[in-house]
């Protein structure tokens, strides 16, 4: 299974969606030699059968193997609409042109192409939304090739992200209002964000609420590079910060600061989970440098909740 830190550097990454079979592959690979194996995608083409419905599609076949009932699918046939939310504010970009290493946006952006190409491997329609402190990009679900294409073009743009990006502050609140509003039937929504933003946590969650009043499904993954971002991990000496999306400098020795720091990343990362809980929303904790099948693997147990 491929990690973030496999990946390299931009230039290594080719063609989007080749890697993002790649990935998916090699995680369904790994499903069948772990516990999580009744998650695979080996029956992308089926569907449970239900009781008092034509036998007609049965596929007895598969019924033999497994002792279950699967009808099987046909091309126009969907099970679930998804929508990705990318956060494209300036700070996904941390860390900034750092070698062989891949930044939080690029982390998403590869993620999403996973998940797209896992969605319609298994007939699901897929739509792309990405906002910073306006919409830049929004397409609602479809099924189609031409569709994937175009939102496999959009997440390429996203990996090779310049200079152009920068200074690209977040209105995350007012973004996912917009989005919830149009989001025309009940979805799986996916959101890709590092939740650093300069509004309350209160206007955030009402706009998370808005999503589940409407009553889509959500999975929040929240995108970091743990070790520095939450644990200030550098070393004991002075460093100047810079504020991506405002160009704010600030000198100093992050050993001087990393307690009170740390206190209070994680007094806010706590709050998120706790309400992530009230409004039942799936909260996942989405480490840069750690395996991609820590958002494949929560998407499919989520997703098989909804059967």
């Amino acid at each position: 299974m491929k990690s973030a830190a496999d990946i390299g550097t931009v230039d290594q990454f080719g063609n989007l969606e080749l890697l993002a079979k790649q990935v998916v592959e090699g995680f369904i690979t790994g499903l069948h030699k772990s516990p999580f194996h009744g998650f695979s995608v080996e029956f992308a083409e089926h569907r449970l059968y239900n009781k008092g419905e034509s036998t007609k599609h049965i596929d007895w076949k598969l019924y033999a193997r497994t002792e279950k009932l699967f009808v099987k699918k046909f091309e126009e046939e969907t099970n679930l609409r998804c929508q990705l939310l990318i956060d494209i504010s300036s700070s996904m970009l941390f860390p900034y042109r750092e070698k062989n290493s891949i930044n939080k946006l690029q982390f998403s952006s590869f993620c999403a192409a996973a998940l797209t190409f896992l969605l319609r491997k298994q007939r699901d329609a897929v739509g792309l939304s990405l906002f910073s402190d306006k919409l830049h990009f929004h397409s609602k679900a479809r099924l189609s090739a031409v569709h994937a294409k175009v939102i496999y073009n959009e997440l390429d743009k996203l990996v090779n992200a310049d200079d152009s990006e920068l200074n690209r502050e977040t209105g995350t609140s007012a973004m996912l209002h917009q989005i919830a509003e149009s989001i025309p039937r009940r979805s799986l929504v996916v959101i890709f964000s590092d939740m650093f933003s300069k509004e309350s946590p209160e206007a955030i969650f009402s706009a998370l609420q808005h999503l589940r009043y409407n009553k889509h499904e959500v999975i929040l993954f929240h995108v970091t590079d743990k070790s520095r971002e939450e644990e200030l991990n550098f070393n004991n000496r002075p460093y100047k910060f810079i504020d991506l999306e405002t160009a704010d400098e600030l000198k100093l020795n992050p050993n001087d600061i990393r307690d009170q720091y740390t206190d209070s990343l994680s007094m806010y990362f706590k709050e998120i989970q706790v309400k992530c809980g009230q409004y039942k929303i799936d909260l996942v904790q989405a480490d840069i440098n750690k395996e991609f099948s820590e958002v494949l693997l929560p998407f499919l147990i989520k997703r098989s909740r909804l059967y």
